[in-house]
């Protein structure tokens, strides 16, 4: 077995300086502010999660550079937001075709840096894409009444959807009226959103991309005056912490934060759908945000279920995603490769063991064994899939999103239990409910601690009119989907609708 020819990381960062040589230097990469790519920053190396190949990493500025880089953005900001709408249209849109005649390549590299397989690293592309051209022509009609913002927005996201959520926030951002700011994530999608970045500003789109820690960029990325918004996408601690910053300040914000999404299985039958739906989860390895880590089964049915269950979990194929046989071969369709790195993998296995040490009972531990790799090949960053049934409630698994290939099942033998199971982390950005009657399902539905329900099917974060949000403490500040995100992003009449800190308003559905 080899790395298909021509996917090897040498020739992928030689296409990028070859497409984007502003931004890729032969060691290091570039920040990019006020309209120019910058030497500011200390270069550093990273590896990738599929391997162990050293990558070119982030170029980690300090706070001076970061406050630099927000004042350059709020005088861009200043101009763009008096460009016409049709001016800020077009740019887009050439922004975007250049993004798609790069595709292959953005596909690439989010495969090398955060272990996506390539069809899940293709369709985080596709979807930014087509969600942002759906805005181009959408967006006229959200704007009515509204402007933008008195400065650009901040974004801070996490690794796992460099494209699909970070960039499409910035183009739509930028749509609206307002320059937009990126913080690279610093666990991976450095070098993608450094060539998109570069595809985007050729274009006079006013973006800026700056890389380094938190405590040195959140005065300028988070408290800055300068910020007219900021829009967060990560786990409840660092939310919690930027939530806590932001009392005071009046300041716009959208903070996306984790939350335990369970499938809920009461009164049910169709069971080949379930074991669809149960492999269908696994994509990219659970390492999204709406992914589903806990069932919640009925304790009669408890036998059905892991009759449909465990077939879909064996059958799951996982590995090195540039991996075949001959060079000829097409990339392989898994299931998911590697999780962000060897750290979180280390953390998920004591977190299994210590359930287990404890009381909680294996339902299915996989092996690398039945994974594809290459001959001698680095697989710390590799978990096979995991279940465990009834975790001890002092357990992580028992209340937290674990973001990796693990399952949790607990059994409920009343709804007022199967309610309690599925609202165990206060709050969830989705939930569903496998259940033969709907109107069963919808009473049961009406008390999930979740922003958005399935009946019998997954719910996703969505695309273009979609809504997106969280109940609880897995979402703070204004909702986003559709004109939501617009609104969310600039200021007029109406409301915006969002969970905020002293009350909660839901858009009407």
């Amino acid at each position: 077995m080899i790395i298909k020819p021509g996917t090897e990381w040498e020739s992928v960062y030689s296409q990028c300086r070859s497409v984007a040589p502003e931004a890729f230097a032969d060691d290091r990469l570039l920040n990019f502010w006020g309209g120019r790519w910058r030497l500011e920053g200390t270069p550093t190396e990273t590896t990738s999660p599929i391997d162990g190949t050293v990558l070119t990493g982030p170029p980690r500025l300090d706070a001076t550079d970061a406050q630099r880089a927000v004042r350059a953005s709020l005088n861009e900001h200043r101009t763009w937001s008096f460009a016409p709408l049709a001016e800020r249209k077009s740019r887009v849109a050439a922004a975007l075709d250049d993004l798609a005649a790069h595709r292959e390549l953005l596909a690439l590299l989010l495969v090398w840096e955060i272990g996506k397989t390539w069809k899940s690293a293709q369709a985080d592309v596709d979807r930014c894409i087509d969600g942002v051209r759906w805005y181009t022509e959408e967006i006229t009609g959200m704007l009515v009444g509204r402007a933008p913002l008195p400065g650009p927005v901040s974004n801070i996201a996490s690794w796992n959807y460099p494209m699909s959520v970070l960039m499409h926030a910035m183009l739509v951002q930028a749509l609206a009226g307002n320059a937009a700011i990126a913080k690279a994530p610093t666990d991976g999608g450095v070098n993608c959103l450094t060539l998109a970045t570069a595809l985007v500003a050729r274009h006079g789109v006013p973006v800026t991309l700056v890389s380094g820690g938190g405590a040195e960029l959140s005065e300028a990325l988070v408290r800055s005056p300068m910020i007219g918004c900021l829009s967060f996408v990560g786990g409840r601690s660092s939310g919690g912490e930027i939530a806590a910053s932001l009392v005071d300040s009046g300041k716009r914000h959208i903070l996306e934060q984790e939350g335990l999404n369970c499938w809920g299985v009461w009164e049910f039958s169709d069971w080949p759908a379930l074991t669809r739906q149960v492999r269908g989860s696994f994509e990219y390895g659970k390492q999204r945000c709406t992914a589903y880590p806990r069932y919640v089964v009925q304790r009669e049915l408890f036998d059905e279920f892991l009759a449909a269950y465990l077939p879909a979990v064996r059958e799951l194929t996982f590995g090195h995603p540039l991996a075949v046989e001959n060079a000829g071969d097409p990339l392989p369709q898994l299931d998911f490769g590697p999780l962000i790195n060897d750290v979180k993998v280390k953390e998920l296995r004591d977190t299994v063991d210590d359930a287990i040490s404890r009381g909680g009972v294996p339902l299915h531990r996989g092996s690398l064994d039945e994974g594809r790799f290459l001959p001698g090949q680095d697989t710390a960053a590799y978990l096979a899939p995991v279940s465990i049934l009834s975790p001890p409630s002092s357990s992580p698994l028992h209340h937290a999103e674990p973001f990796g290939p693990v399952d949790s099942v607990v059994l409920a033998d009343t709804e007022a239990e199967l309610l309690a199971a599925m609202n165990a982390s206060n709050g969830s950005l989705v939930a569903s409910l496998a259940c033969d009657d709907e109107a069963t399902a919808r009473r049961l539905a009406a008390d999930l601690q979740a922003f958005k329900v399935g009946i019998n099917r997954p719910r996703s974060r969505g695309d273009r009119g979609e809504y997106f949000g969280g109940r609880g403490s897995s979402w703070r500040g204004a909702f986003v989907g559709g004109d939501l995100l617009v609104h969310a992003v600039t200021e007029g009449s109406g409301p915006v609708y969002g969970h905020f800190p002293t009350h909660t308003l839901y858009p009407p559905t």
